[in-house]
């Protein structure tokens, strides 16, 4: 009995050592928890999900650069914003990430933080360029008699200058001194090297809050459309109007489900995490899940060019003319047919790109 109970006393002695091991580093190594098949795995998802996102995003900006009435439009600056956040994402997350998880790579202090900045100014620039596109589909549809008096491209311009500048703060406060104030020797957090937990909470929080308004902002869309619908239905009285408005409701539904279900599928499980990170201790089976939960917010910017700009028929036409050109400068000579522009869905009194056949 005795021996037992040694024996019990020892295993918790090792699992105590072992759980202040993770917490005590005297170098970057204690962070790097992935094993060879896992570093291969996520080497191939940033591999792939990296290029792809810095092409898709690349494309969105040079089109609307190069397309005199898309810069003029406040919702394509909108939209140029959050594909240059994108761009910055595939970026600098997919170096940095690879560099640390695959290369093993034990930066300084100052360095690490520099990195972990400029990743965590492209993802919060993004959300919050989701923000200001949800927010300006708000006021086209609540607004629609008054939308270009309050959404002018100077408001627009400025609103994307104070989104910037307060996410290029935010993202650098550590490396401007609200770091851990122990180093690594204990660490403070279990998931980011030099990362104090009070900042972790506070940027964790920022970008929840950003989320709970984008959702807010198309949950009232959607239900100012389906309102509109139905009025349009009462006034006209018509049963193949009813049947039109059903229609249009559960394709709205459709749409705004499947850009809150990816926004929200692809950012909660890396928060929950960050969240977990700041109250409780993680086993590293969990810091290993964070690893690859993280590569979610890099799919999401993959994904949002689809969802937000090639959806946009004014933008893709704008890419097809494009195309054309630089067919035309190498002497291609396409066919032009078939690049007339087709009318919305619903658009709006403003011609704003809100949903799409």
């Amino acid at each position: 009995m005795e021996a037992w109970e040694d024996q019990v006393s020892l295993g918790s002695k090792e699992n105590s050592s072992a759980s202040m091991d993770n917490r005590s580093c005297k170098n970057m190594g204690c962070f790097m928890v992935l094993v060879e098949a896992e570093k291969k795995a996520i080497g191939t998802i940033c591999l792939l999900a990296g290029p792809i996102t810095l092409m898709e995003n690349a494309i969105v900006l040079g089109v609307i650069a190069s397309t005199a009435t898309l810069r003029k439009r406040p919702s394509y600056l909108f939209i140029g914003s959050l594909a240059l956040a994108d761009v910055f994402a595939s970026c600098f997350f997919t170096t940095s990430f690879l560099d640390f998880h695959l290369f093993r790579r034990s930066d300084s202090a100052t360095a690490y933080l520099f990195k972990l900045g400029g990743v965590t100014m492209a993802f919060s620039s993004s959300v919050g360029s989701l923000l200001l596109t949800a927010l300006d589909r708000y006021l086209c549809i609540y607004q629609a008699s008054s939308y270009k008096v309050l959404l002018t491209r100077r408001r627009a311009l400025l609103s994307l200058l104070i989104l910037w500048l307060t996410t290029i703060f935010i993202s650098f406060l550590p490396l401007m001194g609200w770091r851990c104030p122990t180093d690594l020797n204990p660490a403070c957090s279990e998931l980011f090297p030099y990362i104090n937990p009070d900042y972790l909470a506070c940027w964790t929080s920022f970008i929840l809050v950003l989320l709970a308004l984008i959702l807010g902002a198309y949950a009232l869309i959607l239900w100012k459309a389906h309102r509109h619908e139905a009025s349009m239905t009462s006034f006209h009285g018509s049963v193949g109007t009813g049947h039109a408005r059903m229609r249009m409701d559960i394709r709205l539904a459709r749409t705004f489900g499947l850009i809150l279900l990816i926004l929200v599928g692809c950012w909660l499980p890396a928060l929950s995490f960050m969240l977990a990170d700041v109250f409780t201790q993680l086993t590293p089976a969990q810091r290993k899940a964070f690893a690859f939960c993280s590569t979610l917010c890099l799919v999401n910017s993959a994904v949002n060019p689809l969802l937000y700009a090639l959806r946009c028929r004014e933008l893709r036409l704008a890419l097809l003319q494009l195309l054309a050109k630089l067919c035309d400068t190498g002497r291609c000579r396409p066919s032009s047919a078939g690049l007339k522009p087709r009318l919305s869905f619903y658009r709006g009194e403003h011609n704003q790109p809100i949903f799409e056949r």
